[in-house]
């Protein structure tokens, strides 16, 4: 029998010095809304979008257990504006599987990112990473994500324990559905120290400075039928996109 741990949620007030200390932090969806200015019940409204991803044609195993929808935004000041769309790319040095490759995926509709607390998130994260970092104009890559049990397993992170190739990351679960399994590891990029939790609340939320820590998220099993875990994930980069 495998033990579940639950993860370890900090306080709004204690993010910047936790984040300091240990180059990561979970955000309980209640401090999410506090942190955005939001309140985090309108997130509930934007579920039905998972349901509308297409399948990852990318994965080197020829899995179809992933979905997938992907936009770029750049945050200059708290102002959002949507970038053209782009592949996404990332180097063999980040993604030893699935880097040196320019992945076009669908963009995320149209009507989820006209939500004014669409641009509220990807601001409110841009300002608490540029107290971590002394930048101003952020360069954001969204991604929604589905994992589903409908090849027998799901894996969330195939690439194996990982960084992303940019500053931070904000993975956001947006809700888990008959899986067992999916738990967040957590490790130091230069020492021995990790931890690791499982995500269950709804829009809580795993905050990475991507240069200190590598993570991963392990497969999902089906409880029963075909069951599903959503992500939403951003990542900030100064500079510029990747592949720029």
């Amino acid at each position: 029998m495998v033990a579940s741990f639950a993860a370890p949620s900090t306080p709004v007030e204690a993010l910047l010095p936790r984040l300091r200390a240990r180059g990561y932090a979970v955000v309980s969806a209640a401090d999410v809304g506090a942190l955005c200015g939001l309140d985090v019940r309108a997130l509930e409204a934007w579920h039905g979008s998972w349901d509308d991803l297409a399948i990852d044609g990318y994965l080197k195993d020829a899995g179809k257990y992933r979905r997938r929808r992907h936009s770029c935004f750049t945050v200059d000041a708290g102002v959002v504006l949507q970038a053209p769309h782009r592949a996404h790319w990332q180097s063999l040095d980040y993604n030893a599987l699935h880097g040196g490759m320019h992945r076009w995926f669908e963009p995320i509709r149209a009507e989820l990112v006209a939500q004014p607390a669409w641009a509220r998130l990807l601001s409110s994260l841009a300002r608490l990473f540029s107290q971590l970092r002394d930048v101003q104009k952020w360069y954001v890559e969204a991604h929604q994500f589905r994992i589903d049990t409908s090849d027998g397993i799901g894996r969330p992170t195939p690439e194996g324990a990982h960084r992303d190739g940019v500053d931070f990351v904000a993975v956001f679960l947006v809700g888990r559905e008959a899986i067992k399994g999916g738990e967040t590891r957590v490790f130091q990029a230069d020492g021995p120290d990790g931890q690791r939790f499982t995500l269950l609340e709804p829009w809580s939320l795993l905050l990475l400075d991507d240069a200190r820590v590598i993570h991963e998220s392990t497969p999902v099993q089906p409880l029963h039928g075909i069951g599903h875990r959503d992500t939403l994930v951003l990542t900030y980069r100064a500079g510029g996109f990747q592949g720029d």
